[in-house]
């Protein structure tokens, strides 16, 4: 007669197995099984993306599961100054992205891109002028920490963060990318002409298209420039193939 085996035998010996043939020679359990299935998780995660495999699972559950990545990121000096770090907001299945640069007090605060005075200027521009909820497009931002007092992101910290964003694109696949500003336009563009210039000029990153607009917290300063991110937006709609809604004549 065989021998019962102990409960979760079967599910150990596949887990001593699959670390081993990853080649761990040591593995240490302590009684802690259930964090050893997720560590196995997380490394199958990650090698099936350095292998350039599919993504396990559908986009929403990727993004979130890279949203827990990120949170416990420390990768450059923001992680000791950040409150949390500032994923995204949207859904994962937009057609369109807007690309910020990095977060301000309030998102750093809240944990979500665009939701001080920039972010509610930004709401208006998708909801009122473009008339599309919020919720139906993905926002994220260069950075996904905040730099001390709302500074620029500096190089080294862009290109800690570059894989995250990168990711997320990959994984909403939108048809169309809006960059804010210069940051977010010299990322997807890989130009350092300024933002006045390139606004309004279709790009293209990755083989997506890409329009760079002024960012909100310019035009909070400098309200007469509505009118031109006001054009890029029509722009936007307009490759697309949406009809914008009557404004009588009136931008965001």
């Amino acid at each position: 007669m065989t021998p019962a085996r102990p409960p979760g035998s079967d599910a150990l010996g596949e887990t001593l197995a699959y670390f081993r043939d990853l080649g761990v020679a040591e593995l240490y359990l302590d009684g802690r099984f259930e964090e050893i299935e997720e560590e196995k998780k997380k490394i199958s995660l990650k090698v099936k993306r350095e292998a350039g495999g599919a993504p396990a699972g559908d986009a929403a559950a990727e993004l979130q599961s890279l949203a827990f990545e990120v949170s416990s990121c420390v990768k450059c000096r923001l992680c000791k100054t950040r409150k949390q770090t500032v994923f995204a907001d949207g859904s994962s299945s937009a057609r369109i992205m807007f690309i910020g640069e990095a977060p301000g007090a309030d998102e750093d605060a809240q944990g979500v891109p665009f939701v001080g005075r920039a972010g509610q200027l930004l709401t208006r521009m998708i909801e009122d002028g473009m008339g599309l909820p919020r919720s139906s497009v993905y926002i994220a931002n260069v950075l996904k920490c905040r730099p001390p007092e709302n500074r620029n992101p500096e190089p080294d910290e862009i290109a800690s963060c570059r894989g995250y964003l990168e990711r997320q694109i990959d994984l909403v696949k939108p048809e169309v990318l809006v960059a804010l500003g210069k940051f977010a336009a010299h990322f997807l563009l890989e130009t350092d002409e300024g933002i006045t210039r390139l606004r309004g000029k279709w790009g293209s990153y990755r083989g997506i298209p890409v329009m760079p607009t002024l960012h909100p917290s310019y035009l909070l300063r400098q309200p007469a420039q509505k009118k031109e991110a006001w054009e890029d937006l029509l722009a936007v709609l307009t490759r697309l193939g949406i009809d914008a809604p009557a404004r009588k004549g009136k931008q965001p």
